[in-house]
């Protein structure tokens, strides 16, 4: 029993020993753990969260550009009667020619302008065209009248009769820039109304394509689908603002292969508000001949650096001379405008008329100079240049440029300005003919012009000449 009771105590003082060791390591700080479940979100099973576009947003410009821009068909009646020496036009005359007289048709674009019925399109789409109609984006459709045309520029105005017209406000072509979204507008294969998207791929090109030492060709470059019946369509940007006019494409199967050409719209309001104030272009000069700068021709003339256009002559009396401009001066800067080629050199002067002073920035033995200079006209003036408003057979004309004989050789001529029906038109001559001599005598004016017509019978031989330097003769049956 004393064995049983030692054993017994022995085990309830180890019982209180443990748990006074326990209780004096025990933490009191140890952290509650609680599990919270996270409630699951509850939406509409109908709900559709909207999408974010990304990139440009093309609706509102397209919409406001499709009802501005028509649809042009032009009819041409073009008799196959150009003789290549006067024995053609000599058996012509007296025995007779089987021509016939072949209707052609041409269709295009064109872009409202104003309200009241002015529409600039593509001097390749109307020209030599004896019936214009014009279809708007709602179906309605108006025959046109040629208001004025430049070859150089490959633009023309034509207006139809109506009033409350949708139209495109001018932007400004000098604030584009390479890599901006724009859209082409127009009626490829008669596809009215169709709307391509790109971007500007470059400025100031210049493709050569006008085929006159006159014309100038500062294209903007796209990568916008066009194909035929785009010419003469508008280019806009984002905003919905005509920036350009489509008028060509780089491709060698007469479809679009991956770029296309519009002409800037400033040069394009400029003539366009020539045709309209003064009934022809106001064509500026500065009076220079220039070359355009590259490494060799650097290295040749000692220049350090590649930009400009160089001074190869100067015109005595003219606006370059005039304002102390010399030969090997280079141009860098017309008013804002950086001068990097002939392309930018001939867009600056382009969007100016005879009389607007212009601020020239030339480098001369490597120092920056400043001109302000007054553009003049062809004649070295400042005055207002109008074409005739005499019609000879459905024709006007207009004088020659000093450019334009030294250039093909001739001290003489009266170039054809437009065609609107009429003897010459039926008998093949094309606008841009310059008259030459009438029944072998010369003509220099229009005065001469009317003097070799008149009182004529029977016929007459119209000797001239084309801007590209063909030859041709017409016969005329009076």
């Amino acid at each position: 029993m004393k064995r049983i009771l030692e054993i017994l105590l022995i085990s309830v003082f180890s019982g209180f020993f443990s748990v006074a060791i326990y209780k004096a390591f025990e933490k009191d700080d140890i952290p509650q753990v609680r599990v919270i479940q996270p409630q699951t979100p509850v939406v509409q099973a109908s709900y559709t969260p909207p999408v974010p576009v990304v990139g440009p947003d093309f609706v509102e410009a397209a919409d406001k550009s499709v009802h501005a821009v028509v649809h042009i068909k032009s009819e041409l009646k073009q008799r196959n009667q150009v003789y290549n020496n006067f024995f053609d036009f000599f058996n012509d005359y007296f025995y007779g020619n089987p021509g016939t007289t072949v209707p052609i048709i041409a269709t295009g674009s064109g872009v409202i302008i104003s309200p009241d019925g002015y529409i600039v399109t593509n001097n390749h789409v109307v020209q030599e065209t004896a019936k214009l109609e014009v279809t708007l984006n709602d179906n309605r459709t108006f025959e046109a009248e040629l208001v004025g045309n430049d070859p150089s520029t490959d633009l023309a105005l034509i207006k139809i009769d109506a009033d409350n017209l949708p139209y495109l406000s001018y932007g400004n072509s000098d604030d584009l820039k390479v890599g901006e979204w724009v859209l082409a507008v127009g009626n490829p294969f008669n596809l009215t109304s169709t709307v391509t998207a790109g971007i500007v791929s470059a400025k100031a090109r210049n493709i050569n394509i006008l085929g006159s030492n006159t014309a100038i060709e500062s294209f903007i470059q796209t990568d916008a689908a066009v194909n035929r019946g785009n010419s003469g369509g508008a280019l806009v940007n984002t905003k919905g603002e005509l920036v350009g006019i489509n008028a060509a494409i780089a491709s060698n199967t007469g479809n679009y292969t991956g770029y296309s050409f519009a002409i800037p719209v400033n040069i394009v309001k400029k003539v366009m508000d020539d045709f309209m104030n003064y009934g022809g272009v106001q064509r500026a000069y500065l009076g220079v001949t220039f070359s355009e700068i590259d490494s060799e021709f650097a290295k040749k003339m000692g220049l350090d650096e590649l930009n400009g256009v160089y001074v190869v002559e100067v015109s005595e009396n003219g606006a370059a001379s005039n304002a102390g401009i010399k030969p090997g001066d280079v141009i860098v800067k017309i008013d804002n405008s950086q001068i990097s080629s002939k392309s930018t050199f001939l867009e600056a002067i382009g969007t100016h008329r005879p009389g607007d002073k212009v601020e020239i920035e030339v480098i001369r033995n490597g120092k920056p100079k400043q001109f302000e200079v007054t553009l003049t006209n062809s004649s070295g003036n400042t005055d207002i240049v109008k074409n005739s408003d005499i019609r000879i057979f459905g024709a006007s004309f207009k004088s020659l440029t000093d450019e334009e004989m030294y250039y093909l050789r001739i001290d003489h001529g009266i170039k054809v300005a437009d065609l609107a029906g009429g003897k010459f038109r039926d008998a093949g001559i094309r606008e841009g003919f310059i008259i030459l001599s009438i029944d072998n005598k010369p003509v220099f004016n229009i005065e001469d012009l009317k003097k070799e017509i008149e009182g004529k019978r029977g016929g007459i031989l119209i000797e001239g000449i084309y801007p590209n330097g063909r030859s041709a003769y017409y016969g005329i049956g009076l």
